[in-house]
C-alpha cells in the first residue's frame, strides 16, 4: 500500500480510502451488506494496508458506523486508523435531525462517536451544502467540534466550488478551523470537478478525495443488485456519450488484458488532481482488484483515447435538479475502430490511437 500526505496537513493516509456505504444493513438498501458479510472485507482491507475508512451517519442510518467501527477497532489500535464520517442528511423525520445547524452538528458528532466506539474522528465532513443554515453557524459549530477534541480535521463533500470557497473564507475571517478535504464525485463519465473545484483545491492545498470511480457500475459493465436497484445510476449516467466512453474503456481493457473496472480505477488513481480515491468493495475480490490498480500505469495514448469523447454535463449535487442527456458529437455515434498496435501508425485521429 502507498501512503500519501493529506493536503496541507501532516496526516498520512493510504492512497486508497475504503468507502463504506455498502456496509451496514440491507433493510436500508437491498444491496448493502450486513455485518457478517461486511466483516471479512473490512478485515482484508486492514491486511492490505488500508488505514483510511470513510463513513457517514446517513449510511444505513447509523448501522454502517456501528458495523465498521466495531470491526476495525476489534482488530487494530485506534491510533493506527484514520476514521472519517459525515453529517447533513436526515437521520429521522424529526425536524432537527437533519442539516448543518449547530444543534444538529453537535448532536450528530456525539451519535457518530458512540456508534463507532471512539472518542474522536480523524476527519469530520459535512455531507453537502445546507442552504437553510447560515454558513457562520455551520463553520463555528464545526470549529467547536475540533476544539472539543472530537475531530482532528474537518472536510466537505459535494457542492459548488464557490460554496467551499465561501465557507473557508468565513472560517479564516473568524479564526475558525477550515476545511482541509473536499470529497467529490469523479470518473471518466463525470469530470465536471476539473473545471473549478479541483483547481481551487490545488491552489488552497486542500486534499481531494473522489468517489464513484466506476460511475456506479456503468464503467465496469456490472449487472449486480446495486446497478439493478440504484436509481442514481440511470439518473446520472447512460446517455450516448457515456455508453461510447464505456466502450472505449472496454477496448483499452481488452488490449491490456485487464478488466474495465481496473482501467477506470487506474485512470482516477493516476490523476495528479486526486489525493485519495475512495473505492467501494462488495467482495474481497473487488477490494483486491481496486488495490491492484495502484500498480497499473496507463500511457498517454490510452488516456487521450479514454478522455477524447467527454463533453460537459450537468453538475451532480443536491442543488442542481437538472439532468440533461447530451447529444453525441459529430459522427462519434459510430463504434470506435479496432485498436491498431502498429508502431508505424501516424494517424492523428483521436478515434484511432497508435497503441
Amino acid at each position: 500500500m502507498q501512503y500519501v500526505k493529506f493536503g496541507a496537513t501532516g496526516l498520512r493516509v493510504s492512497k486508497l480510502c475504503l468507502g463504506t456505504m455498502g456496509y451496514g444493513s440491507s433493510t436500508w438498501r437491498e444491496w448493502v451488506l450486513n455485518k457478517d458479510q461486511s466483516e471479512p472485507i473490512l478485515k482484508k482491507a486492514l491486511d492490505l494496508g488500508i488505514n483510511f475508512f470513510d463513513m457517514a451517519d446517513f449510511y444505513s442510518l447509523g448501522e454502517c458506523e456501528r458495523v465498521v467501527g466495531e470491526t476495525l477497532l476489534s482488530n487494530v489500535n485506534r491510533d493506527d486508523l484514520v476514521l472519517a464520517s459525515k453529517v447533513y442528511y436526515a437521520m429521522s423525520d424529526k425536524p432537527n435531525d437533519v442539516g448543518l445547524s449547530r444543534k444538529h452538528i453537535l448532536a450528530a458528532i456525539e451519535g457518530s462517536l458512540k456508534r463507532i466506539g471512539t472518542d474522536y474522528l480523524d476527519l469530520y465532513l459535512i455531507h453537502g451544502f445546507d442552504p437553510d443554515t447560515p454558513i457562520e453557524e455551520t463553520m463555528e459549530a464545526m470549529h467547536d467540534v475540533v476544539k472539543a477534541g472530537k475531530a482532528r480535521y474537518i472536510g466537505a463533500s459535494t457542492m459548488y466550488a464557490w460554496q467551499l470557497a465561501k465557507m473557508n473564507a468565513i472560517a479564516e475571517k473568524n479564526n475558525w478551523t477550515k476545511f482541509i478535504n473536499m470529497q467529490c464525485q469523479y470518473s471518466l463519465l463525470y469530470r465536471e470537478e476539473e473545471r473549478e473545484m479541483m483547481p481551487l483545491c490545488e491552489n488552497d492545498k486542500i486534499a481531494v478525495s473522489t468517489f464513484s470511480p466506476l460511475a456506479r457500475g456503468m464503467l465496469s459493465g456490472a449487472n449486480d443488485i446495486r446497478t439493478q436497484t440504484d436509481g442514481f445510476t440511470t439518473e446520472f449516467f447512460g446517455d450516448a456519450i457515456d455508453l461510447a466512453i464505456a466502450e472505449r474503456v472496454k477496448r483499452v481493457a481488452d488490449y491490456l488484458g485487464i478488466t474495465s473496472a481496473e482501467v477506470a480505477m487506474a485512470w482516477v488513481c493516476q490523476s495528479s488532481k486526486v489525493t485519495t480515491p475512495l473505492v467501494g468493495a462488495q467482495s474481497i475480490e473487488q477490494l483486491e482488484t481496486a488495490i491492484g490498480t495502484l500498480d497499473i500505469t496507463l500511457d498517454t495514448a490510452h488516456i487521450d483515447y479514454l478522455e477524447a469523447l467527454y463533453r460537459p454535463k450537468d453538475i451532480i449535487n443536491d442543488h442542481n435538479p437538472v439532468r440533461r442527456a447530451r447529444a453525441m458529437p459529430g459522427d462519434d455515434n459510430e463504434p470506435a475502430p479496432p485498436i491498431s498496435t502498429s508502431s508505424n501508425s501516424t494517424s492523428s485521429n483521436s478515434t484511432s490511437p497508435s497503441w
